[in-house]
């Protein structure tokens, strides 16, 4: 009976040095996955979440805004045609003048 105890208490030990060093392999497998990945990310060119969430607001509040100039310009738009006033003259294009010749140099006496 005592060699069957004494077998139990080996095979227990072996058993826990084999988890703890199975617990062992496990944490540094993933440290070091950890740092693969990390590589890997560096080297893609990703946007972080909070650069994201901030460009993400800016677009929403630029859509709000060009929302209210579209609706003030289509009121704008209703005002000039409900009230008939004539509308201005097209513009003429601005011609551009010719530069300016130089005056020639008087005559050698």
């Amino acid at each position: 009976m005592q060699g069957e105890n004494r077998f139990f208490d080996d095979l227990t030990r072996m058993a826990t040095g084999a988890l703890g060093t199975l617990t062992g392999m496990r944490q540094e497998v993933e440290v070091r996955l950890r740092d693969q990945v990390e590589r890997i990310l560096g080297r893609m060119n990703l946007v972080r979440r909070e650069e994201f969430d901030a460009v993400q607001a800016m677009a929403a509040k630029a859509r709000v805004q060009q929302e209210a100039l579209e609706a003030r310009l289509a009121l704008l738009e209703a005002r000039l045609s409900t009230a008939g006033a004539p509308r201005p003259a097209p513009r003429r294009p601005v011609r551009s003048h010719p530069a300016p010749r130089k005056a020639k140099p008087p005559p050698p006496l």
